[in-house]
């Protein structure tokens, strides 16, 4: 019987859709491409990507229904990964140029412009990870991850008050201020920054990410 985790790309129209297929299959994994409802509910880990403006991408992803699959997929406890913009969105609301938008409010707090002196933060960098990481199991503390973006969650303000339950597990970077660089969250998992096109230390990541599907 094989072994090999079956995981959707959702193409909702934002994402460096190519790239995120091409290095999931290299981690092991029969990657599909679609926006297709029944394929995206039933596959071991669905991975929604994400490029461009926060409000265009929630736009994308609800025409797509792809707000729904999220929603329905969590609360079945069916892992969910989000990349870049496909993190952000995650969270409960993003502001651009001042105006407010809101996201799928899985975890509380604001996706705001970065705190920097240069903008975009483009390139490589560092990132903080927590005791007992299973995304970051293997790699060493000066593992650099390719980050390419404007905005980003400065305040984690989500609290878990119940002690059967595992508390999130926050990664943080740093560039001007520290940032969110990625979160584990029960099912739902996320990065800032794109594995896809952060070499071999992407590639561990992902292999991470599956092994627990």
């Amino acid at each position: 019987m094989s072994t090999t985790k079956k995981v959707v790309v959702f193409d909702y129209g934002f994402g460096n859709i190519r790239s995120a297929e091409r290095a999931l299959a290299r981690a092991g994994a029969d990657v599909e491409i679609t926006r297709d409802f029944d394929t995206a509910m039933n596959a071991d880990g669905l991975l929604v990507p994400g490029v461009g403006a926060f409000a265009a991408c929630m736009k994308g992803l609800k025409e797509a229904r792809g707000d729904w699959i999220v929603d329905r997929r969590l609360s079945g406890g069916r892992p969910v990964m989000g990349i870049c913009v496909g993190m952000q969105i995650l969270f409960a609301r993003g502001i651009e140029h001042g105006v407010e938008s809101e996201g799928l409010d899985e975890w509380p707090g604001s996706v705001e412009p970065l705190q920097a002196e240069v903008v975009p933060h483009m390139g490589w960098n560092t990132v903080d990870a927590p005791a007992g990481s299973e995304l970051f199991a293997g790699l060493d503390a000066d593992a650099r991850f390719y980050f390419v973006h404007s905005y980003a969650v400065h305040d984690w303000t989500l609290e878990t008050t119940n002690p059967a339950m595992r508390p999130p597990l926050v990664t943080w970077s740093t560039h001007g201020k520290p940032f969110v660089a990625a979160v584990e969250n029960g099912a739902l998992w996320a990065t800032q920054f794109h594995p896809e096109k952060s070499g071999d230390a992407g590639a561990q990541l992902l292999t991470n990410w599956i092994g627990t599907l």
